[in-house]
């Protein structure tokens, strides 16, 4: 039986082009094909790095499953390819899970390129507590499930990442101040950029210094911090008596 290809998923940069993996670069230049989420987009940084592999069509949400079949044929022929996102690490609120999927059912190696992603950057520069964790992704965007969601983080005792987009922050920083407005939050802008940015505070406090602005760009990650345990009735007794 001949030996099919291998599936790198590499990460690339969140921001800052320097932010790539020697390791990345090398893969990036030995297989035989990229994948790219925008081929127009991760051009820039091809060039930089001055990797000529082919770079195919675009493979991003919407195309996914029609084109996860030509490239599995290809991985079956026994190609090598990368599959890169715009930014970060693919599969992470990313395209490319059908192919991996597919991969995997076919018997093919899946090899991951560990490397930049923003949500750890985010987490572990908020002051937020990053042992236990959970990512969530973008928060619902009708009004009615975006409460009902924040509603059950209530007794989330661990810290929550979200990707949300300027154009809804302001809406979801209204709702985190009504439903969850204790709870401390760190939102990250434009991680790694010329323009980085962290806010650290409660809702209404980073919501004020929001709606005072003109306009609100940028990647966004936002962390909410995780519920206070509760104190026994045996927990309080004893401070009681040590007092």
């Amino acid at each position: 039986m001949a030996a099919t290809g291998t599936l790198y998923l590499v990460a690339t940069p969140i921001g800052n082009l320097e932010d790539i993996t020697i390791r990345a670069l090398k893969v990036l230049r030995q297989v035989d094909l990229i994948v790219a989420e925008d081929s127009r987009h991760s051009a820039r940084l091809l060039r930089r790095y001055r990797i000529s592999t082919p770079c195919t069509r675009s493979y991003y949400q919407g195309v996914e499953r029609q084109r996860t079949a030509p490239l599995l044929a290809q991985l079956q022929a026994g190609k090598e390819i990368a599959l890169i996102s715009d930014a970060g690490t693919p599969l992470i609120s990313d395209p490319g899970y059908p192919l991996v999927h597919s991969a995997v059912a076919a018997g093919i190696p899946v090899r991951p390129i560990p490397g930049p992603t923003a949500l750890i950057a985010g987490l572990i520069a908020s002051g937020l507590p990053s042992n236990a964790f959970i990512f969530d992704g973008v928060p619902p965007k009708k009004e009615k499930r975006r409460e009902e969601y924040l509603r059950s983080l209530a007794a989330e005792r661990r810290s929550v990442i979200l990707y949300e987009s300027p154009h809804r922050i302001l809406k979801t920083l209204r709702a985190i101040a009504e439903i969850l407005p204790e709870r401390p939050l760190a939102l990250c802008r434009e991680l790694t950029k010329v323009h980085e940015e962290l806010l650290r505070g409660c809702a209404a406090e980073i919501l004020a210094e929001l709606e005072a602005r003109l306009a609100i760009k940028g990647e966004l990650v936002l962390i909410i911090g995780a519920a206070p345990r509760r104190r026994t009735i045996g927990q309080l007794a004893c401070e009681e008596k040590s007092s």
